[in-house]
């Protein structure tokens, strides 16, 4: 069993919904999103300003920026509130077909789309200039959250931070939700609840949950969501963009075999042995909040199901189960999560991010 064979093209109707608005725009009841049940209510938290063991990072300067946002860096806390995007007039757009900046066939040497004609972006397949021009004219909010708690702060957060300014959505304008148990950092500074030293997945999915419904839905057109233990290294720009957006795993892409599917028959996160398409690594998430809500939902009411039955699969499994059944819009090669300790063969023409050490993950 391996990854779907390539395709001539892309039908021209396969849009990766680019264009469409967010899914499900009006407000959404408040929910408890807590595999437990037991969630309390959200609760934001501006912290103040305090330094840690290093200069505070410096967001975006908006002169060095060229692309079609400059000036609108990244916001910090202390600055002028900025208006919501609701409030924001923005021409209607025009939609953007996948032929217009999508190329599979320059890439023959990888898969480049998949059998449900969703793109996967290698470098090679894209049209920056089109993308630019497309993209220019949106006035796009992009965010980014990570999760920073304990020693993986101590060990990532600034390297993650300073190459994520440089490199993620550059001349854009772009929102950090750093969740934190203490307040290191002071981006959009996001409180987390549960037990510090409990499961990280699960922190990370239920507090980006409530986050989103609390707010962030309101504030971006896109969403992502990373583990802190990566370095940006080159442009991780619009074309990663879509209504849902999986990352492709390095190894297992390139292994493609005894894929680490959770096979257990009464797991919700159970693919039949025989079953199965692509390996998606769980650092690395994206696309329309909602859409995102609607992964996270999917996931937590997997790992209730599990625990009601006595079972423990992995938060990675029961992503891989969620887009099994939930095909992604667009995956995203493994060159924008690489592994550190692995040499890039030669399909990896360009490596966007690297995942550091798994040590605390």
């Amino acid at each position: 069993m391996g990854p779907p064979g390539g395709r001539p093209g892309p039908q021209e109707h396969a849009s990766d919904a680019l264009s469409r608005p967010a899914r499900g725009s009006s407000v959404r009841p408040r929910r408890d999103l807590s595999p437990e049940g037991t969630a309390g209510p959200h609760v934001e938290q501006e912290w103040p300003q305090r330094l840690g063991r290093s200069a505070a990072l410096t967001p975006h300067n908006p002169a060095e920026q060229t692309g079609p946002s400059a000036g609108a860096a990244t916001r910090v806390e202390g600055s002028p509130p900025e208006p919501t995007r609701s409030s924001v007039a923005r021409p209607p757009a025009e939609e953007l077909r996948l032929s217009d900046w999508f190329h599979p066939g320059k890439r023959p040497d990888v898969v480049a789309i998949t059998d449900w004609l969703a793109p996967v972006i290698w470098e090679g397949t894209f049209n920056r200039r089109v993308l630019g021009r497309y993209y220019g004219r949106q006035n796009l909010t992009i965010g980014l959250a990570v999760l920073a708690t304990g020693r993986t702060a101590d060990r990532y957060l600034e390297l993650f931070m300073r190459s994520a300014n440089k490199h993620f959505m550059s001349g854009y304008r772009v929102v950090f939700y750093i969740m934190v148990d203490d307040p290191l950092r002071t981006f959009k500074v996001l409180p987390i609840k549960g037990d510090r030293w409990g499961d990280f997945h699960l922190t990370r999915m239920s507090s980006l949950a409530e986050h989103i419904l609390g707010h962030i839905e309101d504030e971006v057109d896109f969403l992502f969501s990373m583990t802190v233990n990566r370095v940006f290294q080159n442009d991780f720009g619009v074309e990663t963009l879509g209504a849902s957006v999986a990352q492709l795993h390095a190894w297992w892409y390139f292994k493609n075999k005894d894929i680490p599917y959770e096979r257990r028959p009464k797991s919700a996160a159970c693919i039949p042995f025989g079953q199965g398409d692509f390996y998606y690594d769980g650092s690395v998430i994206g696309g329309r909040p909602l859409e995102v809500l609607t992964l996270i939902e999917g996931y937590l009411q997997g790992v209730a199901q599990d625990h009601k039955d006595g079972l423990n699969s992995t938060y990675e499994r029961h992503l891989n189960k969620y887009f099994f059944t939930h095909k992604p819009t667009k995956l995203l090669s493994p060159e924008y999560s690489w592994t550190a300790a692995l040499r890039p063969p030669a399909q990896v023409w360009s490596v966007k991010a690297t995942r550091l050490s798994r040590r605390y993950f």
